[in-house]
């Protein structure tokens, strides 16, 4: 069978989430079967290493300026279409095989509409609708997304697997040497609590600086990592107004690279997101052994399971309290740590792959 996948998002230079789980499911995808042949569509051409040669797999490169998808992909479709497309972080080309899987990431835009531009919103909910109707099945990234498609679209149940996601194997604890210069690198003094994600309303960053600016500490920085999104002009307002401006860090897009000493050196790792389909920054901390803080929303209980404080994202006071915990209570903190190692090990690229690669041979 010739199995296609949009690899487009799994090529970009600046990876967020559903870009890096592209680019590790397809990995794991080429790795694990040896019985299929893959062809992978780029945008551009991606870096060598991103994809090694192999004997299972092409690239097929058709840039394009604007409209990639539905002009030039869907012309790539209705000439030499494979015979099951797979599109693991976008949306399904208007033309396109009899048979299609795509995973849906989230649908936070439904729960908390004002937390999206209006044209943003408008897209994610119309690409969202196309694939409940016509893909042949669908891969969600935990249950709480699955019951949202269910809910929201009414999607069909059976068409409708739930794969977990994996954790970069490359994620573990650092030693101090390393810590100490991304410490330098990023500018950070002493002891931070972290957050890592992108900025926008739904990451709910506004009560995570208020919740910081109770705390009793005044020698911990509060470090924000992560490139802007969209409507964060008030996450720096806010920051002004609590007067913490020396002690709140914006470190912009953190490479890939300095990820785990960025983790590693943290106190605590803070999550307080309102909505998440996933919620891979979590694992990410647990698998540096950094105990986490972060909101009992959506999927977040699933992933982080007994392994984190779980707080609810709209409680400020909750949230200085648990931070307050995470940071002195030594024997929680390594109670955290131990359970967070226990946790991260639910979750791998292989099974994900495995599972995947299981829908896609059933729609032969």
């Amino acid at each position: 069978m010739l199995i296609g996948i949009d690899a487009s998002r799994a090529a970009r230079a600046r990876r967020t989430g559903t870009e890096n789980y592209a680019l590790h499911l397809i990995r794991g995808l080429l790795a694990l079967d040896r019985r299929n042949r893959y062809r992978l569509y780029f945008d551009r051409a991606p870096l060598p290493e991103l994809f090694p040669p192999g004997p299972n797999w092409e690239p097929r490169v058709i840039p394009f300026p604007r409209l990639w998808t539905h002009a030039r992909l869907s012309w790539e479709m209705a000439r030499r279409s494979p015979d099951v497309l797979f599109v693991p972080a976008h949306v399904l080309p208007l033309v396109h095989p009899k048979r299609t899987v795509v995973t849906v990431h989230d649908l936070g835009y439904r729960y908390y509409p004002t937390a999206h531009r209006p044209l943003d919103r408008f897209y994610l909910d119309l690409s969202t609708r196309y694939h409940a109707r016509v893909a042949t099945h669908i891969l969600a990234d935990s249950q709480a997304t699955r019951g949202d498609l269910i809910r929201e679209y009414g999607a069909d149940p059976e068409r409708i697997t739930v794969v977990y996601p994996g954790v970069d194997e490359s994620l573990r604890r650092m030693d101090e040497a390393v810590i100490a210069t991304a410490r330098a690198k990023y500018g950070i003094p002493g002891e931070y609590v972290l957050y890592i994600g992108t900025l926008h309303p739904r990451k709910n960053l506004v009560r995570l600086v208020e919740a910081f600016a109770a705390l009793k500490s005044e020698t911990v920085s509060l470090v924000i990592a992560g490139q802007k999104g969209w409507l964060y002009d008030s996450i720096f307002a806010r920051v002004r107004e609590v007067g913490l401006a020396e002690r709140v860090l914006f470190t912009g897009y953190v490479a890939d690279a300095d990820l785990p000493a960025l983790l590693s050196g943290a106190r605590v790792f803070a999550f307080p997101s309102l909505y998440e389909g996933f919620g891979f920054p979590v694992l990410e901390a647990m698998a540096c052994g950094v105990p986490v803080v972060c909101s009992h929303a959506s999927s977040l209980p699933e992933v982080a399971g007994d392994a984190a404080l779980l707080v609810d994202p709209l409680d400020t006071a909750a949230w200085a309290a648990a931070l307050e915990r995470a940071l002195v209570d030594e024997e929680l903190r390594a109670d955290l740590v131990r359970r967070g190692y226990v946790q991260v090990r639910r979750f791998s690229w292989r099974n994900a792959a495995e599972e995947t690669l299981q829908v896609l041979e059933e729609q032969r």
